[in-house]
C-alpha cells in the first residue's frame, strides 16, 4: 500500500464479507427509511381524504390537486432522475465512441420540462384533466382514443423494468448482493407505499430519495476525481491518454442521427403520464408551470455528478486498479461504468452511499411509473369503458390491483429479459413518434377528428416499424438515405424517427382538414359507426 490507496488493489481486501454485510445493512436501513416516510405520508393522505369532498380515486391519483410548489418541484425532479438517467449519462460520457457530445440527457431534460411547462402544463391543468389521456377521450371518444393508451402503458412498464434492472446490476457490482434480491425488494417497497398513499406517499418519499441521490453521488465524486489512477479530467477532455477524449465529437456524417436523438429526448419526454400527474396534481395553474420549469433545472443539475463520473472513467488507467488491465469498454461492461467506478475508485464505505443514491433514483422513478400506469388504466379504461357504473370502492380496488400487476410485470421483465434497455428505447421511440404529434393536435389543432387521429397513429407506427431496429435485428423495410450495412443490419443515419413523427402530424392535420371541407356538417366513417353502436349498446 502507498498512502491511502493501494498500488494494484486500492483498498485492503481483508474484509470483503464485512463490506458486504455493511452494504446490506445500509441498504436495509435505506429501505426502512423510505418505507417509514411512505407510511407517514399515507396517514397524512388519509386525513386529507376525509376532508376531501370530491372523487376519492382522484384523491389517490392526483392528491386532490393539493401538491404545493416546493413539493411539486422536488417530486418532478426526483421522477425525472431515475436509475437509467444517472447510469446512462455516465455510460455515454465514458464510451470512446460517444463522449459528452453525444450525451444529451442532462440538458435535453432541461429543454423538455421547460417546453412542457410553457406549452402544455397550462392547457392541461386549466382543463382539470385527471390523466394525460383525458383530452383524447373527450375529443375522439372513449374507445377510439384508447389507441394511445397502448404506447403509453408500454413505455411506463418498460421504463420501470429498465431502472429496476439498473439497480440489480449496481448492487451486484458494488456489494456482491444478489441482483434478483435487490430488484424484488426495491419493487416491493415502492409498491407498498404506493398502494398505501397514492400520489401523496410517492411525492413525499421522492423528497427523501432526491436528497439521497444528491448527497450520495456528490459524496463519491471527489474520491473518484482524486484517485491516483485517474488522470486530470481537464487533460483527458481534449487529449487522448487512456482512450479518446471524453468530450467526444459529432461526425458530420452522423449529424442526422444526433438531431434525431436530440429531438426524441426533448419532445419525446413530454407525453408521459408520470410527468403530467405532477402537473395535474399541482394546486394552481401557475404552480403547474413553475414546478415544471424549476424541475427542469433540478433534473439538469442532478445529472452533473454522472457526467463527472463518466469523465473520470474515461481518464482512468484501469491497470492501476484491482479491476484489471482491460478497460470496461473492452470487456463490454460500459453500461455498468457508474457502479464500476464507485467500487474500484472509491473506498468501500463511500461506495455504499453511491449504491444508496442509485437505489433512491430507481425507487423515485419506479413508484411514479407504477402510479401513472395504474391511473391511466383505472381512470381511462376500467372506469370509462369496462365498468362505467363502478363504485368508488371498486375503482380503488381496481387501481391497487393494477399497481400490483404492473409491479409484477416490470419486475419479471427486469429479472429475465436481457434486452430490457432495447425494449425501453423502442417504447420511448413509440411515445415520441406516436404520442407527441397527437398530443399537439388534440391540444392545439381544433379541426382534428377521429379519421385524422387514427390514420396519423397508424402512419407513425408503420413508418417507425419500417425503419427497423438493430437491437433486435429487426430488418429495415425502408432504407432511408445516408445509412450503411453493419453485417445484415441496415443502420439508419437519416433522422427517420423525427420524419415519422412529422409525417404523423401532417397526415393527422391534413386528412382531418380535408374531411371537414368535404363533410362540413359531419361525416360517417367506420370509426363513427363503431363508436355509436357501442355507446348505444352501453346505454341500453
Amino acid at each position: 500500500m502507498t498512502g491511502p490507496f493501494g498500488e494494484r488493489s486500492l483498498y485492503p481486501r481483508v474484509s470483503t464479507m464485512a463490506i458486504n454485510i455493511a452494504g446490506a445493512v445500509s441498504m436495509a436501513g435505506f429501505y426502512l427509511l423510505i418505507l417509514t416516510v411512505g407510511i407517514w405520508a399515507a396517514k397524512r393522505a388519509k386525513e386529507v381524504e376525509r376532508a376531501y369532498e370530491s372523487d376519492r380515486p382522484e384523491m389517490v391519483m392526483i392528491a386532490g390537486r393539493k401538491i404545493g410548489f416546493i413539493l411539486g418541484i422536488l417530486t418532478t425532479t426526483a421522477t425525472w432522475v431515475g436509475g437509467a438517467y444517472i447510469n446512462g449519462t455516465a455510460e455515454m460520457v465514458y464510451r470512446p465512441d460517444a463522449g459528452l457530445a453525444w450525451t444529451v440527457s442532462p440538458w435535453t431534460s432541461l429543454l423538455c420540462l421547460v417546453i412542457g411547462g410553457l406549452c402544455f402544463a397550462k392547457k392541461m391543468r386549466a382543463e382539470k384533466y385527471v390523466t394525460m389521456l383525458d383530452p383524447f377521450q373527450l375529443r375522439y371518444g372513449k374507445r377510439i382514443a384508447s389507441l394511445v393508451f397502448i404506447p403509453a402503458i408500454i413505455g411506463e412498464i418498460f421504463w420501470s423494468a429498465a431502472i429496476l434492472a439498473a439497480l440489480g446490476t449496481t448492487s451486484s457490482v458494488i456489494l456482491d448482493l444478489d441482483k434478483k434480491l435487490s430488484v424484488v425488494i426495491s419493487a416491493c417497497v415502492a409498491m407498498i407505499y404506493t398502494l398505501l398513499g397514492g400520489l401523496y406517499s410517492v411525492a413525499y418519499t421522492d423528497v427523501v430519495q432526491l436528497g439521497c441521490i444528491f448527497f450520495g453521488l456528490w459524496l463519491c465524486v471527489p474520491f473518484t476525481v482524486l484517485n491516483h489512477a485517474v488522470t486530470d479530467i481537464k487533460i483527458t477532455a481534449v487529449k487522448e491518454v487512456h482512450q479518446k477524449p471524453w468530450l467526444g465529437n459529432i461526425d458530420e456524417r452522423f449529424i442526422g442521427k444526433w438531431i434525431d436523438d436530440l429531438l426524441l429526448m426533448v419532445l419525446g419526454g413530454i407525453p408521459w403520464q408520470a410527468y403530467f400527474q405532477r402537473v395535474l396534481a399541482s394546486s394552481s395553474i401557475k404552480n403547474a408551470q413553475k414546478l415544471s420549469i424549476a424541475g427542469a433545472f433540478g433534473g439538469c443539475i442532478m445529472g452533473i455528478p454522472s457526467v463527472l463520473i463518466g469523465s473520470v472513467a474515461a481518464s482512468t488507467d484501469w491497470n492501476q486498479t484491482s479491476y484489471g488491465s482491460q478497460s470496461p469498454y473492452e470487456r463490454n461492461e460500459a453500461a455498468m461504468i457508474l457502479p464500476i467506478v464507485l467500487r474500484y475508485l472509491c473506498p468501500p464505505y463511500i461506495s455504499i452511499f453511491g449504491i444508496g443514491a442509485i437505489a433512491a433514483a430507481v425507487m423515485s422513478s419506479t413508484d411514479s411509473s407504477l402510479l401513472s400506469s395504474s391511473s391511466m388504466f383505472t381512470h381511462n379504461i376500467y372506469r370509462k369503458i369496462l365498468r362505467p357504473k363502478a363504485t368508488e370502492k371498486e375503482i380503488l380496488f381496481a387501481m391497487k390491483t393494477t399497481v400490483f400487476l404492473v409491479t409484477v410485470l416490470a419486475t419479471v421483465l427486469a429479472l429475465f429479459t436481457n434486452t430490457i434497455y432495447g425494449l425501453y428505447a423502442l417504447s420511448a421511440d413509440l411515445v415520441y413518434v406516436i404520442l407527441f404529434p397527437q398530443l399537439v393536435c388534440v391540444l392545439y389543432v381544433s379541426c382534428v377528428n377521429r379519421l385524422g387521429f387514427v390514420t396519423g397513429v397508424l402512419t407513425a407506427a408503420l413508418l417507425r416499424i419500417a425503419g427497423g431496429e438493430p437491437l433486435f435485428h429487426f430488418p429495415a423495410a425502408i432504407h432511408f438515405p445516408g445509412g450503411y450495412f453493419q453485417g445484415s443490419d441496415y443502420i439508419q443515419i437519416f433522422p427517420y424517427k423525427t420524419f415519422a413523427m412529422l409525417s404523423s402530424l401532417v397526415v393527422t392535420v391534413t386528412l382531418s382538414y380535408i374531411s371537414k371541407l368535404k363533410w362540413p356538417d359531419g361525416y360517417i366513417t367506420v370509426f363513427n359507426l363503431t363508436e355509436i353502436s357501442r355507446e348505444v349498446t352501453t346505454s341500453s
